[in-house]
């Protein structure tokens, strides 16, 4: 039987070896080409990139009816509370409740967040939530499924039609990857999902290509090695060294994006990224030798510089008129600045800018959430970034410095608004600002809830504050769902409510006077002026010892009073807290409440509803007390450090299921927003 015979898989059976004289250069490169012909099994792998696209253009379909019918049902609740109906925020029939059932159970599924018990190994690896591993093990399950559906080839071709098939899947997922990242996105558009909340899916797409990459080349290798042709393709093929360069620039992209490299060097790994990626699409393209499987190379070029082309003219209007902007140096090496603009005059609570300052970086485009709404503060969009390095800490050294700089002394209320003015006895120094954006901010609306909770770290209150200030202005328009609102706001020193207090007291007063339950509570771990020197007959959390009590204990290793564990709830009557000591059962949570009087000093009142206290708050408490009272569904919004984010997660899933929501107990549900506290 001659070699054109054996070349003919489809009519002559498996491809073997035999016949081949591997000794042979002619003999040898005719079995090479022969193993690396997929003209019988192309159209099937044709058929299985398509059923990809179908599953996922079926996915991002579901995502957006659900959005869709989360949008009606949030319109539904601030019309019947408008209407003045009873229980706005209760499912009221068939469907709503059954939404609600399937909902409540996805959320105790989904919510839960594990992390490593070390603060060194915290910092460096950053696991996805239960959702976000749900998500991409389905995802990763589909993609083996697609890889070895009707790819059983026997014969010699057997590992090389796996290879060719896991290269077909590589770059098929190439569009989803740059769907899932652009700040101006299809996906995000259909979902009202912001492009932050999708990068955590662009990474784990992004290391699902690299694993179908790898696989592509390690089938292939198997196969040339099998028959002792690796040389032999790696000095005729012009498609070995381009494939190689491809996943060594992949691999690079995979280990270059880790947490550690991309915290530590953000604005370098964003260069390089760029330049990178450019690379290995390039090396894709001369790589691929089937013109048609290129269109799945050039839709992601073409989504790029779509989105490319959308960023750069929202550029070139924000800043027509250029943003003067003034700083003003805070307690806890913050500054605040406040940028003048008549080009944005709108913006969603919550949401944020890549911030540019040419005098301090003009390469470097900072994110930035806006701490004012767009009635507020003189209609000012108004930042507050604590320094680190770089960009931060030469604004605020320069603030700090400049005899222009001036602490906000005056704050005036308008009839429809909270509006926020500082003033001084000279005139500010100005600085040119350019603004990107603005974006995110994809939450349900926090004013649509019977009793809402925010809770931030730090400078995670420029998410929650706009979010308080927004309802507080919407309530002297008309009824709101909303019936009570808790914020929580945690900090290392007393001195920082200076950032927001002023926001704090007019948002208070305002919500007082519509009558809705507001209670505003600030807790300061590390500040040895909210403890005592010595130990006292009150909760060890008053002292700075580590005896052990029902509250905070403190300890020198972090600061002053770094606080390791929780304080009781604090109480709204000024210098008393409650401690509770809880004993559930099967059905409720029972509480028994002690009054524990404190020294004045350590409980001072920022408004008539707000308590400075030390201590870290005690999270589950809060939840539950706010779940017993609320009326129908409960909304909490957490943006604060990975720690904080992650209790919460636990929490919210943990009394979700204690309470049975939606499953006939009567329990309303509880929605959770995590907003991302660093990039």
């Amino acid at each position: 039987m001659g070699t054109s015979d054996m070349l003919s898989v489809g009519d002559s059976g498996p491809l073997t070896s035999a016949g081949f004289n591997m000794s042979n250069v002619t003999d040898a490169a005719n079995f090479l080409d022969a193993i690396l012909d997929d003209s019988d099994f192309m159209p099937l792998n044709k058929d299985i990139v398509k059923a990809f696209w179908y599953a996922m253009v079926i996915v991002i379909g579901i995502a957006g009816i659900y959005n869709a019918y989360t949008l009606i049902v949030t319109t539904a609740r601030l019309r019947a509370a408008t209407a003045n109906k009873p229980h706005p925020t209760r499912p009221s029939n068939l469907l709503t409740k059954s939404m609600a059932t399937i909902t409540a159970i996805v959320r105790e599924a989904s919510y839960p967040q594990w992390t490593p018990g070390s603060t060194m190994y915290a910092s460096m690896i950053k696991p996805p939530s239960f959702g976000h591993v749900f998500m991409m093990t389905i995802y990763l399950a589909f993609l083996v499924g697609l890889l070895y559906w009707h790819n059983l080839i026997p014969g010699a071709q057997h590992p090389s039609a796996l290879g060719i098939r896991a290269g077909w899947l590589t770059v098929a997922q190439l569009p989803l990857l740059i769907l899932l990242i652009g700040k101006n996105n299809f996906v995000g558009f259909i979902c009202s999902v912001s492009h932050e909340r999708l990068n955590v899916l662009h990474r784990w797409v992004g290391r699902t290509i690299w694993l179908t990459a790898t696989l592509h080349w390690a089938y292939d290798q198997y196969a040339w090695s099998k028959f002792g042709l690796n040389d032999l393709e790696k000095s005729t093929d012009f498609c070995y060294p381009t494939g190689v360069a491809a996943w060594t620039l992949l691999t690079w992209i995979m280990i270059s994006s880790t947490a550690p490299i991309r915290n530590r060097f953000y604005e370098l790994f964003i260069i390089q990224h760029i330049i990178v990626f450019t690379g290995f699409i390039v090396a894709i393209i001369i790589h691929i030798p089937v013109i048609y499987a290129r269109i799945y190379v050039y839709i992601p070029i073409g989504l790029y510089l779509f989105d490319r082309l959308v960023r750069t003219l929202r550029f070139a209007y924000n800043n027509s008129r250029l943003g003067r902007a003034t700083f003003t140096p805070l307690p806890g090496a913050v500054t605040k600045i406040n940028i003048k603009s008549s080009k944005i005059s709108s913006w969603r609570a919550g949401q944020h800018v890549f911030l540019t300052i040419p005098q301090f970086g003009w390469y470097q485009s900072h994110p930035a959430t806006i701490l004012s709404t767009p009635t507020s503060h003189d209609r000012d969009l108004v930042f507050i970034l604590k320094a680190h390095k770089g960009f931060t800490s030469r604004i605020h050294t320069h603030a700090s410095s400049s005899t222009a700089s001036l602490v906000p002394s005056k704050i005036t209320s308008r009839s429809n608004s909270l509006d926020v003015i500082e003033k001084g006895t000279a005139r500010q120094e100005e600085h040119i600002a350019l603004i990107s954006g603005p974006y995110g901010a994809s939450y349900t609306d926090f004013a649509s809830f019977s009793s809402t909770i925010l809770i931030a770290g730090s400078t995670g209150v420029t998410f929650t504050m706009p979010i308080f200030m927004n309802i507080a202005e919407r309530t002297r328009m008309g009824l709101l769902p909303i019936r009570s609102l808790s914020f929580i706001w945690i900090v290392k020193s007393s001195s920082w409510k200076s950032w927001i207090s002023d926001e704090l007291r007019s948002a208070t007063d305002m919500m007082d006077k519509a009558g809705v339950d507001c209670k505003v509570n600030v807790y300061v771990t590390c500040d040895e002026k909210m403890t005592d020197s010595k130990t006292t007959s009150g909760p060890a959390m008053y002292t700075n010892t580590l005896k052990k009590g029902t509250g905070c204990q403190c300890s020198n290793i972090d600061g002053p009073c770094c606080c390791t564990e929780d304080i009781a709830p604090a109480s709204p009557v000024k210098g008393t807290t409650h401690i509770f000591e809880k004993s559930r059962g099967d059905e409720a949570a029972k509480m028994t409440e002690k009054t524990v009087s404190l020294p004045a000093s350590k409980s001072s009142s920022l408004s008539d509803t707000a308590v400075l206290q030390s201590g870290r708050p005690p999270i589950e408490d809060i939840i539950w007390d706010t779940l017993d009272q609320a009326d129908g569904e409960t909304g909490i919004a957490v943006c604060g450090p990975l720690g904080l984010s992650t209790r919460c997660r636990r929490a919210v899933a943990r009394i979700s299921d204690e309470r049975g929501v939606h499953k006939g107990t009567g329990a309303h549900g509880v929605y959770l927003h995590i907003e991302g506290f660093a990039w």
